[in-house]
């Protein structure tokens, strides 16, 4: 399994844990290369870069992926596509993709959206110092929320009822009330089970 650190061009968020591979999206490569850290692949329109920041990128010996500026796909998009496809099994974490711009912020957000990312969105997560996202396909799903997270949300992409089991703020066909967004739940130390019959759901784990 190939733990990768993407790193996008929203506010600069450091990558966090042990990563066999780097890969910088557009300004992110080279907030990579001035904060220390190893850059394999380099990926986007590089619209936003200057020739002499393009020349230091292309002189640290990463693979460069260079887009033309009109495309379907933003720049997290494509870097995403092409580790999936070059890298099956990776699990992927993408560091920067909070802040800037809303719309880049709301992409990144609702990545799975996309059918040729769909199949991988158990091996996505975003993450800063303070977030930690991830997502759950239809169906039953249990896991371990991070101790250090307090707080939780629930999103769904569809109309589809979700059922929340093991939380602080359990939510069933008893209590049920429709929102797109089920925030400030809290995990108490015990294993959280998910249940949603179409669509996928977005988990926010986070911490003040």
């Amino acid at each position: 399994m190939t733990k990768v650190a993407l790193l996008a061009g929203g506010d600069y968020s450091p990558p966090m844990g042990d990563f066999d591979f780097y890969i910088g999206i557009d300004r992110g490569a080279l907030r990579l290369l001035e904060n220390g850290f190893a850059l394999d692949w380099a990926v986007g329109d590089f619209d936003s870069i200057s020739e002499e920041e393009m020349a230091k990128i292309m002189s640290s010996g990463a693979r460069i992926h260079q887009s033309p500026s009109e495309k379907d796909d933003t720049d997290t998009e494509l870097a995403l596509k092409l580790l999936f496809k070059t890298y099956p099994l990776a699990q992927a974490t993408v560091f920067g993709a909070f802040g800037g711009r809303v719309d880049h912020f709301l992409s990144n957000v609702f990545l799975p959206s996309d059918p040729d990312l769909q199949p991988y969105m158990r091996q996505l997560h975003l993450a800063n110092e303070t977030n930690f996202i991830s997502y759950f396909p239809a169906g039953e799903h249990t896991f371990e929320a991070h101790p250090e997270m307090a707080y939780l949300a629930f999103m769904t992409d569809e109309e589809a009822e979700l059922t929340i089991l093991g939380a602080k703020y359990e939510l069933t066909a008893a209590n049920y009330f429709k929102k797109k967004i089920y925030s400030s739940n809290e995990a108490i130390g015990k294993p959280i089970t998910l249940s949603v019959s179409s669509g996928y759901v977005v988990v926010v784990e986070s911490k003040d």
